[in-house]
């Protein structure tokens, strides 16, 4: 029983530890942090930006992959050399940080 307790705790928070490592793999942790303003945003401030919006997580795919300026001031964000599942699975993620 601890054993499957284990297990189902660690599929759990697998997904995030993966998004995360991939949003360092991928450098985003370069301009954004998850609960403070670097260059970037703070990922639980888009997070909170972007609740509640259906299109959220395809939004922000867009944005990961194409770049932007504007949204968070005239700091523009460079395209990022992503997939669009590696943009979905980084979007998704922001979307968790509270």
């Amino acid at each position: 029983m601890k054993s499957l307790i284990a297990l189902l705790a660690v599929a759990a928070v697998s997904p995030a530890f993966a998004n995360a490592d991939l949003a360092k793999q991928k450098n985003c942790l370069a301009c954004h942090a998850t609960d403070k303003k670097l260059v970037g945003p703070a990922y639980k401030d888009v997070a909170a930006k972007y609740a509640g919006q259906k299109d959220a997580v395809a939004k922000l795919a867009d944005k990961i992959q194409k770049g932007g300026v504007g949204v968070w001031g005239q700091v523009p964000m460079p395209a990022n050399p992503v997939t669009p599942e590696e943009a979905k699975q980084l979007a998704t993620w922001v979307l968790t940080i509270k």
